[in-house]
């Protein structure tokens, strides 16, 4: 007879419980009628206190809760690591880091500033010139982020004070070339670090 540990035990019976979710969402999704003139949901207004459900499908919600989102695929395969090595810093490029909560992308003429010169003969350097000459910033795919229903107001600016090093969230961007999701930054993530380094885990300091 085939014996299973208590966690195997309880890793099944949340697949299991998970599972059936996924199949009473998905029925439920078809038993419903579509929304039409008639019977489209009312929008959510402050005057009436009414909200609409955080994710406009089941799977949508599954998604979310195992953290699965797609692969970035940006338009410029662009090379941390080369960057890096020639001395470069996070700053350089990602301008207001170590100001104010946000991590700037640089515009497509910030990038020509050097590269009218540098590279320009380069694939992906011609990619870049051209945006430029079309008038266009490039659009760039976001990589790390949270959740609109997590309700977090992440600041760079105080984590760069408090000298935690980008590769923390980032991973090592000196092995990376185009950036790619390397940290799994869930709330166990966060509340880890903020204990190790004794600050506020209080729910006011990272939502609202």
């Amino acid at each position: 007879m085939l014996r299973f540990s208590a966690g195997v035990n309880s890793g099944i019976r949340i697949a299991l419980i998970l599972g059936t979710l996924v199949v009473a969402g998905a029925f439920l999704e078809q038993a419903l009628p579509a929304d039409g003139p008639d019977n489209a949901p009312k929008a959510a207004t402050q005057d009436t206190g009414v909200y609409t459900t955080a994710h406009p499908t089941v799977f949508d919600a599954v998604k979310e809760f195992f953290n699965s989102r797609p692969t970035a695929i940006q338009p410029i395969a662009f090379t941390h690591k080369v960057h890096l090595a020639q001395g470069l810093q996070c700053v350089n490029c990602h301008t207001g880091v170590d100001e104010g909560p946000d991590a700037r992308i640089p515009s497509v003429s910030f990038c020509m500033t050097c590269h009218q010169v540098i590279a320009k003969d380069k694939p992906e350097i011609k990619k870049v010139a051209a945006y430029r000459a079309r008038g266009e910033d490039i659009p760039w795919q976001r990589v790390y982020g949270f959740e609109p229903s997590a309700h977090v107001k992440f600041n760079h600016a105080p984590h760069i004070r408090a000298g935690v090093q980008c590769a923390a969230c980032h991973g090592d961007m000196t092995k990376q070339t185009v950036a790619e999701r390397k940290v799994n930054l869930t709330m166990g993530y966060c509340i880890d670090c903020h204990q190790q380094k004794k600050v506020s885990v209080d729910c006011v300091t990272c939502h609202f």
